[in-house]
């Protein structure tokens, strides 16, 4: 399996700025956050590229994480607000694979907090929905309607870390 992995990166390392580019973008859809990762390399295994992934996430502004968040859809739907690679779609359907067969009392709760969510801070609800249901996405949902604007955008920032780490893994992985 290290030998697929160092194949992975030595792939990355080594393709024009631009591809690289894309395929970060399949894991975090900042621009700048994608270039950024570009000028980083070369990569020399999974955890340095994932510590400089998390580095270079926490330096940027919230415009920049805006953005990131626009590539993904709402809990519960399957189309980003901006057009994203059909990878990084099949991901999403994967990370919020806990949603698909739930209760309909269930669904619509989510649908009617995700925009109380959207309406409340200006963008939508981010969650690392890997491994989690829908009632455990629900009640994380209702409990951070509750934060104020500055902490929720930071709590919501931390969660698109955590999706970034593991899609790169998927990334490295395929």
């Amino acid at each position: 399996m290290s030998t697929n992995l160092h194949t992975d990166f030595k792939r990355l390392n080594l393709l024009p700025s631009s591809e690289a580019e894309s395929e970060l973008l399949k894991c975090c859809g900042s621009t700048q956050w994608a270039r950024r990762m570009v000028e980083e390399r070369p990569f020399t295994g999974t955890e340095q590229m994932i510590e400089t992934a998390d580095r270079v996430w926490w330096s940027l502004g919230p415009e920049d994480w805006l953005e990131a968040f626009h590539s993904h859809p709402k809990i519960g739907e399957k189309k980003a607000a901006r057009p994203v690679s059909e990878e990084s779609r099949t991901w999403s359907e994967q990370e919020q694979s806990g949603v698909e067969n739930s209760a309909q009392d269930t669904i619509k709760a989510l649908a009617e907090l995700n925009r109380a969510y959207e309406k409340k801070f200006g963008y939508i609800f981010i969650v690392c929905a890997t491994g989690k249901s829908s009632e455990e996405i629900l009640g994380i949902l209702r409990a951070r309607l509750e934060n104020p604007a500055g902490i929720e955008l930071r709590v919501a920032a931390a969660e698109q870390a955590k999706i970034t780490q593991l899609r790169l893994r998927k990334l490295l992985a395929s």
